[in-house]
C-alpha cells in the first residue's frame, strides 16, 4: 500500500460459490524496536491486537495478533455460508483502545 493517506480496502467476491474476502488494513503496526532516526527515541509499539470478521452480524473470524505482523496488513479468507449481497464486516482494535471498521456486501 502506497503511503499512509490511502485509506482501508475491502473486496468480496463469489467465486465457486465461496466467498473470497480481501482486505487491506492501513495501520503501522510498530514493534517497539524502531528507532527514529532524527532524534535517536524508540518508536513505541503500536500494532492491532485483536481483528474480527462478520458476516450478516454473525463471527466467522476472531484472530489474535501482535506486534509481529507488517505494517498495512493484507487479510485474505474464504466465507462458505455466503451468499451475493450479504454484509461482510471486519473490525479490528489496537493496544492503544483505536479501534476501526470496515464493511463491504459481497458481490
Amino acid at each position: 500500500m502506497a503511503g499512509n493517506n490511502t485509506p482501508h480496502k475491502i473486496r468480496a467476491t463469489m467465486q465457486q460459490n465461496v466467498a473470497l474476502v480481501k482486505v487491506l488494513i492501513r495501520h503501522p503496526m510498530e514493534t517497539g524496536r524502531r528507532r527514529d532516526t532524527t532524534t535517536g527515541k524508540t518508536i513505541p509499539r503500536h500494532f492491532i491486537r485483536e481483528l474480527q470478521c462478520l458476516l450478516n452480524g454473525e463471527p466467522v473470524l476472531h484472530a489474535d495478533w501482535s506486534w509481529g505482523v507488517a505494517r498495512n496488513p493484507y487479510l485474505s479468507l474464504r466465507i462458505l455460508a455466503a451468499r451475493p449481497g450479504d454484509r461482510v464486516l471486519i473490525r479490528w482494535s489496537d493496544n492503544r483502545s483505536n479501534s476501526e471498521a470496515i464493511e463491504t456486501v459481497v458481490g
